[in-house]
């Protein structure tokens, strides 16, 4: 059973910074895919960036330019740089690794930006 743990959210002032992670436990093969998604109240959880095992990135047009997703390949970690955070940047931001085509999600961290 994979799960994985995500942290540093918090409560930020916009234009500030935050650095989320996200930490997988359990027995996995190889991970196709991590990435990190969001959802605001009210909202449908949208795509926020992605990394593939190749190192391929791919973002929102809403975050590129200020986020940026790395990887700790030896520990399988992902990790979510975001700077210049807006105050429509406040979610609940989820992680998401793909495994041998299933789909294993975190329990979210919370990033408030206020105005």
């Amino acid at each position: 059973q994979v799960q994985l743990v995500e942290s540093g959210g918090g409560f930020v002032q916009a234009g500030g910074s935050l650095r989320l992670s996200c930490v997988p436990s359990g027995i996995f093969s190889r991970v196709n895919a991590r990435g990190w998604y969001r959802q605001a109240p009210g909202k449908e959880r949208e795509l926020v960036a992605t990394i593939t095992s190749g190192g391929v990135t791919n973002y929102a047009d809403s975050v590129k330019g200020r986020f940026t997703i790395s990887r700790d390949s030896a520990k399988s970690t992902v990790f979510l740089q975001m700077n210049s955070l807006k105050p429509e940047d406040t979610a609940v931001y989820y992680c998401r690794f793909t495994i041998s085509l299933a789909n294993y999600w975190g329990q979210g961290t919370q990033v408030t930006v206020s105005s």
